[in-house]
């Protein structure tokens, strides 16, 4: 069976060693910040779609949900109905801005990890969409950033006086936005 609670470092660590090979860090006098959330639920097995590759999980709310696997799951034709499953879902998105380091662009890449062949099924599939944009021109007392874009459109957007030391950004700076989601199905019982 998969380790749930320790999947989320090296999964996302290598995923973004991976994606951040073009990409700058952080620069930390400029304005950034991340959100994550990480939701746990444990469900029971309504249904299984073996053409589909899908299972129904319900939770203890009678609220269900179905889950396309990826078919490199192994050990698909395990999973029954009436099994406890434990799934963890993890979302992260970072938005930083850096000094521009080559065109605006758009990159993913995805990660499955499978439970070895004779174990109980289970699986964490990650993903992480990285999109860089170019600032054209800002007006920080408007709080007014133009930003063009991977198919070099530009975009107005206004900036919320909850983000600090925007008068640090300038033009031809890069904003980052790498969103990050992971998702962890293992049978339980």
């Amino acid at each position: 069976m998969l380790k749930i609670a320790s999947f989320f470092a090296p999964a996302v660590g290598a995923l973004l060693v991976a994606t951040s090979a073009g990409a700058q860090a952080p620069d930390p006098a400029k304005p950034g910040v991340v959100e994550a959330d990480v939701v746990q639920l444990q469900a029971t097995v309504a249904a299984v779609d073996h053409a589909d590759h899908a299972v129904t999980l319900r939770g203890k709310d009678g609220r269900e949900v179905e889950v396309t696997l990826s078919d490199q799951v192994k050990n698909f034709d395990q999973i029954k109905v009436g099994d406890t499953v434990t799934a963890t879902m993890y979302e992260a998105t970072a938005i930083f801005v850096g000094k521009a380091e080559g065109k605006p662009a758009a990159v993913e890449a995805g990660v499955v990890q499978v439970a070895r062949p004779g174990d109980k099924p289970g699986g964490i599939s990650t993903d992480v969409t990285e999109i860089t944009a170019t600032v054209e021109d800002i007006d920080t007392a408007k709080r007014i950033v133009k930003l063009k874009g991977p198919e070099g459109k530009i975009r107005v957007l206004k900036v919320g006086k909850d983000v600090k030391n925007l008068a640090a950004v300038k033009k031809g700076d890069q904003l980052v936005v790498r969103h990050t989601e992971e998702v962890a199905i293992a049978v339980t019982e």
